[in-house]
C-alpha cells in the first residue's frame, strides 16, 4: 500500500518552469534560480490557481541546500491526492551571502546597506506582473500570498506592510524579529481596508525571544484588524519545535490548507 501511495503522489508532482532568464533580476542583481511549480495536470486544463511566492528557493524542494528541505513539491503532490493542491508556488532563490542584506528592512543597516525595500518592490512590481501575464493565476490579492521563514518571514511580513493591495495571505514561519524591532512599529501603524490572512509558526525550542516576538506581532497586527474583521491569523505554537527546514516543511502543508482550502 505504501509503495501504491507513493507512485500515486509522484504522478501528481508538479511541474517545473524556470524563469531566471525571463524576469528582471533581483536589486541585488546576483545570478540565481526562479522557479514556478505549477500543477502536475496544468497543461490539460483551462484552469487558473491562486499563487503563493517562497523566500529561500535553495531550501525548498530538491536538494540543494546544507541546511535541509521543506519538500514542497512532495507537500503538493500529497495535497492534491486530497483534491488541495490547485496551487501555484513561485520559489525565489536567496542572494546568497547578500541574503541577510536583501531580507532586511530598510531601517537594518548593522550588515550594511539593507537592500528589503528594493527587494519587496521587485517581488510586487516586476515578479508578480511577469507571473500573471505569463501562467493561468488568479491576480486579485484574495489569490495571492507571501510567505518564508526566519529571514524570509521578516521580508514577507514587511512586504505584506506595504503592498498590502497586492497579498491577501502571508505564511510566515519563524520570522527574525530580532533584528528589527522597529517592524513592531510599521505594524502599528499599518492600516489595512483589506481582509487579510496571516498564518504565523514559531516553535518552544528556538530563541527566548521568538514567541514573546510573535505574540507581540500578533498582538499589533491584531489591534488594526477591527476585532478580526479585518485580519484573521492562525497562530501555530510547538512547543518542541525547533527553528529548521524539516519543522517548516511539516508546516508547510497545514498552513496551506488553512490559506487557500478553509473559509
Amino acid at each position: 500500500m505504501r509503495t501504491c501511495q507513493r507512485v500515486m503522489n509522484d504522478s501528481f508532482l508538479p511541474k517545473i518552469k524556470v524563469i531566471s532568464h525571463e524576469v528582471k533580476r533581483p536589486p541585488l542583481g546576483r545570478e540565481r534560480r526562479i522557479a514556478v511549480l505549477l500543477p502536475h495536470d496544468y497543461d490539460a486544463t483551462r484552469k487558473r490557481y491562486p499563487v503563493l511566492y517562497l523566500q529561500d528557493g535553495q531550501n525548498l524542494f530538491e536538494y540543494r541546500s546544507p541546511f535541509g528541505n521543506w519538500h514542497v513539491d512532495r507537500h503538493l503532490a500529497k495535497l492534491t491526492a486530497d483534491s488541495m493542491g490547485d496551487l501555484i508556488v513561485v520559489a525565489i532563490d536567496h542572494a546568497d551571502e547578500e541574503r541577510i542584506r536583501e531580507f532586511s528592512p530598510p531601517e537594518v543597516t548593522k550588515f550594511g546597506i539593507s537592500y528589503g525595500k528594493q527587494y519587496a518592490r521587485f517581488m510586487a512590481e516586476e515578479l508578480k506582473p511577469y507571473v500573471d501575464q505569463n501562467f493561468r493565476t488568479r491576480p486579485d490579492r484574495q489569490n495571492t500570498a507571501i510567505g518564508g521563514s526566519s529571514m524570509g518571514g521578516l521580508i514577507s511580513i514587511y512586504s505584506g506592510l506595504i503592498y498590502p493591495e497586492v497579498y491577501g495571505k502571508m505564511m510566515i514561519f519563524s520570522p527574525s524579529l530580532w533584528l528589527t524591532p522597529k517592524i513592531y512599529f510599521h505594524a502599528i501603524n499599518f492600516t489595512n481596508p483589506f481582509y487579510t490572512k496571516i498564518y504565523l509558526y514559531a516553535g518552544g525550542k528556538e530563541s527566548k525571544t521568538m514567541l514573546p516576538n510573535i505574540q507581540r506581532l500578533k498582538s499589533a497586527l491584531h489591534s488594526k484588524g477591527l476585532d478580526g474583521s479585518k485580519i484573521e491569523f492562525n497562530l501555530s505554537i510547538d512547543p518542541e519545535g525547533g527553528h529548521g527546514e524539516k519543522r517548516w516543511g511539516e508546516e508547510f502543508p497545514r498552513a496551506v490548507k488553512w490559506l487557500f482550502y478553509e473559509k
